[in-house]
């Protein structure tokens, strides 16, 4: 009996560590961790631009990032005249680097880090979506944050919608 359990658990262990490594799947727990302590260091304001590709659309855009939930959550405000126009929460579930975009399409993409490159650009894609009135409408599918450096960070969103794809080109600069 005690070598059948101990066959199940290393099965277990083999099939977690090969699922995290497979295409698709998330980054192992210690760099999603690592991430996200990562992402706590943009607290601050920001300012740059937008450029929607494909849309021919363009033009200023400030961020305020902050923490709430004591550390265990971070805040993204993308704003526009002085307003927040999108806004997306980063947090960890486990061991998943996990975001929530609410979008200024009026839906609310929910999206996992499926891999990161030096814990400097962490991809996201969307798991599932509430508030989407019907297949078609438009929404982000993919989210991909460049932390270039301590003071320049690079924001994309793939946005779908009637069988298009566009992307929105988000280039920051911290304020001093």
């Amino acid at each position: 009996m005690r070598n059948y359990l101990a066959a199940i658990l290393i099965s277990c262990v083999f099939v977690s560590a090969q699922a995290q490594h497979e295409p698709g799947g998330s980054p192992p727990a210690s760099k999603a961790n690592d991430t996200f302590n990562l992402i706590k260091t943009l607290a601050g304001d920001w300012q740059g631009s937008y450029e929607w590709i494909g849309k021919n659309r363009k033009g200023p855009m400030n961020a305020r990032y902050y923490l709430t939930g004591n550390g265990t959550a971070v805040v993204e405000d993308l704003i526009i005249d002085g307003n927040p126009n999108m806004t997306t929460v980063y947090h960890l579930d486990g061991a998943d680097l996990r975001a929530t975009h609410y979008c200024a399409a009026g839906n609310q993409p929910r999206l996992k880090a499926t891999s990161t490159d030096d814990n400097k650009v962490v991809k996201f894609h969307m798991v599932d979506i509430t508030n989407m009135p019907n297949p078609e409408a438009g929404h982000v599918r993919d989210l991909e944050l460049r932390l270039t450096s301590a003071s320049q960070i690079t924001i994309l969103f793939t946005f779908v919608g009637s069988g298009k794809e566009s992307v929105e080109r988000i280039e920051l600069a911290r304020k001093t």
